[in-house]
């Protein structure tokens, strides 16, 4: 192995680590998973620095396990286009930019 490949390796290993801890911290598991708490887990990827659209589908391979996943999911979706550029746009100020 290469370093740059152990160095994706290990980036990959911290990115499932943090979606673990950020999980483990919201939701606890995937039967206490809800409207409430997903939209707290994807606000936490965001302060992470992860992207929200990831985290959500690490969490849609587990879909079978999450009680009322389509309200879940419904939730999810109308949150990451209200809070990423990939919904509605971010807007930006151009407050001391001169």
């Amino acid at each position: 192995m290469n370093s740059n490949s152990f160095s994706h390796f290990i980036n990959e290993v911290s990115l499932q680590a943090k979606l673990e801890n950020i999980w483990s911290n919201t939701c606890g598991s995937w039967q206490n998973c809800n409207d409430a708490n997903i939209q707290t887990f994807l606000s936490q990827c965001l302060d992470y620095n992860i992207d929200p659209q990831f985290g959500m589908s690490w969490i849609e391979q587990h879909k079978n396990e999450i009680p009322n996943w389509p309200s879940v999911s419904e939730t999810s979706f109308g949150w990451i286009s209200e809070h990423t550029s990939s919904g509605s746009p971010i807007s930006m100020h151009d407050e001391n930019l001169s």
